[in-house]
């Protein structure tokens, strides 16, 4: 299962490269299901992997040009507050079982996988629904404006979701930076990356030190996921975005599907 696990790394670090989001989704669906961590464990480790996978993929999109670092920071200065507080704060006081309904225990790490299942639906719908013709989008002629009070709540939704579930959240703020902030597409997908860095990273390391961490797996793992980014950026050169991230969306669909059956049948 390992060896299947160190490939899904590989696999979630090329749908970054490729189509510049979706794949972090998977991250805590592998480490639970196929190297056995715990929930919680599993949404910090996703933290790290998915941080330094997205830092990979910010230096390429800073060599390009394709980076609004302002903006990132500005989405940063609330997202990562919010991450922190839900990491060090809100998760410590979730109780491990939550309520029952119907002789169905539902626990904490039941919950999670739903929600993170969930975001996974509304990811791959996300996905799926996006025609070319705004993938490929020209620059539009107006400029972002500084913080403001959507930018705020957009900023803070993406900080609770990186916080709770270990997910970066890129198919939520690709299209605020698109369309809220009018950041063309290449550079909103550039932007989003050094957020999600930001956000992820940050939290994982006001996290990590009250926990026992498995170096060599999430090492392991974090070097695989960069290896599919790099492999990704070189194949997105050379073939269209558009049906890989259509195709990837109906795989992320199935699994988020799967995960909801598995969570509420064990």
């Amino acid at each position: 299962m390992e060896i299947i696990g160190y490939m899904a790394a590989i696999l979630i670090g090329l749908s970054l490269g490729l189509i510049g989001g979706g794949g972090s989704i998977l991250t805590v669906p592998v480490l639970v299901y196929l190297f056995g961590l715990e929930t919680e464990q599993a949404t910090l480790y996703s933290l790290m992997v998915v941080g330094t996978t997205s830092l990979t993929g910010v230096i390429g999109a800073y060599k390009r040009g394709q980076l609004d670092v302002k903006m990132s920071l500005m989405y940063a200065a609330v997202s990562v507050l919010i991450v922190v507080i839900t990491r060090r704060l809100l998760l410590p006081l979730i109780p491990m079982e939550l309520f029952t309904l119907g002789g169905f225990a539902v626990t904490k790490s039941i919950a999670t996988m739903l929600l993170l299942a969930v975001l996974m639906l509304l990811a791959a719908i996300s996905m799926i629904r996006k025609k070319q013709g705004a993938i490929e989008t020209p620059a539009s002629t107006h400029q972002h404006k500084g913080i403001n009070i959507q930018l705020v709540m957009n900023a803070a939704l993406i900080g609770f979701i990186t916080g709770l579930l270990g997910a970066g959240g890129g198919f939520l703020l690709i299209p605020a930076l698109v369309f809220v902030q009018h950041l063309p597409m290449k550079k909103a997908v550039g932007t989003s990356l050094l957020i999600i860095t930001l956000n992820s990273l940050i939290g994982f390391l006001a996290d990590a030190p009250g926990h026992t961490l498995d170096w060599t797996l999430l090492l392991g793992i974090t070097a695989m996921a960069i290896l599919g980014i790099l492999l990704g950026g070189r194949l997105g050169r050379k073939i269209s975005s558009a049906p890989l991230q259509k195709g990837f969306g109906w795989f992320v669909l199935v699994m988020g599907c799967y995960i909801i059956f598995l969570e509420l049948v064990k």
